[in-house]
This record gives C-alpha cells, sequence and structure tokens, in this order.
C-alpha cells in the first residue's frame, strides 16, 4: 500500500511539474485554479503580435483539449484566458479600445448590446500594464468571470454570454489573429 502512495505521490509531482515553454517563458501544463479548485489543461498557447511586437503571451486552459471551437465556447464549464504582457508598457487606453474593437468584430448588434455594460464594466477594470505583468480571466459557471491582474483581483462580471463573448476576440470569426486563434486551439 505504501509502495503505491509512493509512486502516486511521484506521478502527481511529475504531472504538476511539466510544462510547455512558449517565447522563453514556461507555462504549466495543468493547473487547479484556488477560487473553485477547477483542474484546468493548457489547451494551447501563443504570441499576439502586432507589426513587428509581440505584445503579450495569451494562453488558454480548459477542463479537457480540444481543438473545437464549439467545445471551447461553451460556457458552462472552467476556463482561463492568461495573459502576461510582453512588450514594455501597454496603456490601458490600448486595452480598451482592442477590446471594444474585438466584442465588436465578432458580435452582432443585439449581442453587443447585450453584453456593453458589462464590458464597459470590464474595461474600467485595465490600467497601464509593463512587460512581466500578467492578466487572468477566469470563467467560473453560475458566477461569471473573474479578473485578476497583476494578481489583484478586480472584480467579477456575471453571465456566461460575457465570457463566450470575450472568447470570441481569440476565437471568432475576425479574431485579433488568425495565427494566435490556431495556437490557442492547439492546432498550431
Amino acid at each position: 500500500m505504501q509502495k503505491i502512495v509512493v509512486a502516486s505521490l511521484l506521478a502527481l509531482s511529475m504531472m504538476t511539474s511539466q510544462a510547455r515553454e512558449v517565447a522563453g517563458i514556461s507555462l504549466p501544463e495543468q493547473i487547479v485554479r484556488d477560487a473553485d479548485s477547477a483542474e484546468l489543461v493548457l489547451n494551447g498557447a501563443g504570441i499576439r503580435k502586432k507589426l513587428f511586437f509581440s505584445i503579450y503571451l495569451a494562453s488558454l486552459y480548459l477542463e479537457q483539449s480540444t481543438s473545437d471551437i464549439a467545445e471551447v465556447l461553451a460556457v458552462d464549464r472552467p476556463a482561463r484566458v492568461q495573459m502576461q504582457i510582453l512588450y514594455s508598457e501597454i496603456e490601458k487606453e490600448k486595452f480598451v479600445s482592442g477590446w471594444n474593437d474585438g466584442f465588436s468584430a465578432n458580435l452582432d448588434a443585439d449581442k453587443l448590446q447585450a453584453v456593453r455594460d458589462r464590458l464597459d464594466q470590464f474595461n474600467a477594470m485595465f490600467q497601464t500594464l509593463q512587460e512581466g505583468d500578467l492578466i487572468s480571466l477566469d470563467y467560473i459557471p453560475g458566477t461569471g468571470t473573474h479578473v485578476t491582474i497583476k494578481g489583484v483581483e478586480k472584480g467579477v462580471i456575471p453571465g456566461g454570454d460575457f465570457y463566450q463573448a470575450l472568447l470570441l476576440v481569440w476565437l471568432g470569426d475576425s479574431p485579433i489573429s488568425k495565427s494566435l486563434k490556431q495556437e490557442l486551439l492547439g492546432s498550431d
């Protein structure tokens, strides 16, 4: 019995120490979220580039890996999008403009109107960020999108429809980057 426990602990420690390196940054293959104890796996990760500049490293964590967009967009499942800033500084106004453009490009007028107030609330949570800063956007079913910036929880945006709209910024028909979309879906 003791050998089984030791073998299980060793396997668990090996499993949690596995990581994927993207742009010199080590991303854990699995995470356990503090807020709800959800166990999530790294679905995909890639760099958001603009012109010749690397802006941020985005990673998508899900309960199970999939390259099926419909499965990723299922709003009743725990998920996380994590963004690590790679550019020297990104002003708050750039974030707000980017979120507004991404939502507008991927939602019809009615859906955009349905999330508009929550998008404004979301935008108000952002600040100017520097290289190395981390953003975590965690969807917790029944609660909403928990926004954490630089280790500080900024608030919760209610509704699965909001998180689905947020994912469309990267995974919609008009994503901010087609290559990043493919990388997040694990089909790079």
